[in-house]
């Protein structure tokens, strides 16, 4: 048969591989208009949503109210990216994974995000930052704890840093019984605290390892150093090579106004 089509004139074999082509196209096409049609069928138009995962900030309800206006198609033509992000969308929520379920439900999990402090902006413009170091958009009359530290930084970026220092310096200060309710980190790397005791610290400059080690040199002599003066303090300097600078509460002599010491 091979042999009888190629002792066919060339136009012979040219008119029937065009044939052939034409009905390969056609039938491609059709089946390609049969799966639109199909596709379009209100069978597969979503009927239900449902919400697993972390749901505490905001009602089922209210999720779907503010993500579903934004979503666009069926089980077939539904981007599940643009989907992720409108649910992404919704205040407090900070990570969802969007899976469809033949023929016609979504299911979204979700993960809420889970403030550890409040980021300090420009204008009063404040935000929150969650427990990975992000800054995000909320209400913060939501907040049930009334007590978190202030963060400040140059930027966004910063925060995860200064999150990352916060936690650091929790067990240093814990000697004192105090601990930062203000951290703050200097475009040129310098960080500064606020204690909830309404103290002041310039920590300076320097790696992690190194301002960690200033601070708990500190801690460790203070107290003594406060004793020794008979006065609180309520501003340290611990910018200095050899030691750090106290400033004592209440009218001392001014060669006594501060108070120098090392290990």
């Amino acid at each position: 048969m091979a042999a009888a089509a190629s002792s066919l004139p060339p136009d012979v074999r040219m008119m029937n591989a065009t044939a052939l082509a034409i009905v390969v196209l056609a039938g491609v096409v059709l089946l390609a208009a049969g799966a639109a049609w199909v596709a379009r069928q209100p069978a597969f138009a979503f009927k239900a949503i449902r919400l697993e995962g972390e749901v505490t900030r905001n009602s089922a309800a209210t999720i779907r109210a503010n993500a579903a206006p934004r979503l666009a198609g069926n089980y077939f033509t539904l981007d599940l990216q643009a989907a992720r992000r409108a649910f992404e969308a919704v205040p407090w929520v900070r990570r969802v994974v969007v899976q469809r379920v033949f023929p016609n439900r979504l299911v979204v999990r979700m993960e809420e995000h889970h403030p550890v402090a409040v980021w300090k902006g420009d204008e009063g413009n404040d935000r929150l930052v969650n427990s990975y170091g992000e800054v995000f958009e909320a209400n913060l009359g939501d907040i049930d704890d009334d007590n978190l530290p202030e963060f400040a930084g140059e930027d966004d970026a910063a925060a995860a840093a200064i999150l990352a220092m916060y936690r650091r310096l929790l067990p240093v200060f814990k000697p004192l019984d105090v601990a930062p309710a203000r951290v703050a980190l200097s475009g040129r790397g310098s960080w500064q605290i606020e204690l909830d005791n309404g103290a002041e610290l310039e920590l300076g400059r320097g790696s992690d390892e190194e301002v960690l080690a200033r601070t708990a040199r500190f801690v460790r002599t203070v107290t003594q150093v406060a004793t020794r003066q008979r006065r609180n303090w309520d501003h340290a300097d611990l910018r200095h090579a050899d030691g750090y600078a106290l400033r004592l509460k209440g009218p001392l002599a001014p060669a006594a106004a501060s108070d120098t010491t090392t290990d």
